[in-house]
């Protein structure tokens, strides 16, 4: 996927990932780039087109993606987390809003982009996921329940898009210095050196990003005798 003279639609573009990824297709080239929000007031970076956008919104996913016919690339960064586990008192009210937006949300955005997609040449799909979608730790629970749910929404996605060329990437990644890990004393990944990496995974043709090496070392030890999914549970106790 060549990003140059490419339009790039990134969902939670204000801040964060999504704002370092807008900078990323911006200094790649892209033609175009248009910058969701819930308040496309946030939306401040010179050159990105803002876009009113609650990816909780069906009605509002359903507009948009009839009204941006131009996109190639669709980047679905937007996502939430609710502190909790799963026993909690809260328990269902918090899983039900991260699944609606770090699964529900992104799994419209891409069906309804689809076909723009193919009849612009194929194009790509970027699912912003996470290294906890393949091991739980106590309060983020529910979290990793719904980042679970968004890799195997990308996997059937690239099943699903390949004969028309979408290409999908899954991004995986540990603690990043953003506002959503703010309170964690320990070492974070730039966002900018994580967009770097899914600009390149797009570049290159590839289907994931594994962005640091916890991320990695995690990867490397499902097929292990005790993987961390299990090896969490025996710490816990």
């Amino acid at each position: 996927m060549n990003i140059k003279d490419s339009v790039v639609f990134i969902t939670g573009a204000n801040r964060g990932l999504g704002l370092q990824l807008a900078k990323a297709a911006l200094a790649a080239g892209a033609k175009k780039v248009y910058g969701a929000a819930r308040d496309p007031k946030s939306v401040t970076l010179s050159g990105v087109i803002p876009v009113q956008l609650d990816v909780t919104n069906h009605d509002e996913i359903a507009a948009v993606t009839r009204e941006y016919k131009d996109v190639n690339v669709l980047i679905n960064n937007a996502g939430i987390v609710r502190a909790g586990g799963i026993l909690a008192d809260n328990a269902l009210e918090q899983a039900r809003a991260e699944l609606e937006t770090n699964v529900i949300g992104p799994m419209l955005l891409s069906k309804g982009f689809a076909p723009t997609l193919k009849a612009n040449g194929g194009g790509a799909i970027v699912n912003i996921l996470s290294v906890l979608a393949w091991y739980s730790q106590g309060p983020t629970n529910t979290y990793s329940m719904s980042k679970s749910a968004a890799w195997a929404l990308t996997n059937g996605l690239r099943i699903e898009l390949a004969a028309q060329g979408t290409q999908v990437v899954g991004a995986h990644m540990g603690y990043m210095d953003t506002d959503m890990t703010a309170g964690y004393d320990i070492a974070k990944i730039k966002p900018e050196e994580v967009a770097a990496q899914i600009f390149a995974a797009l570049a290159e043709g590839k289907e994931e990003v594994l962005a640091d090496d916890l991320t990695r070392q995690v990867k490397l030890g499902i097929n292990a005798d005790l993987p961390a999914y299990i090896a969490a549970s025996r710490t816990a106790a």
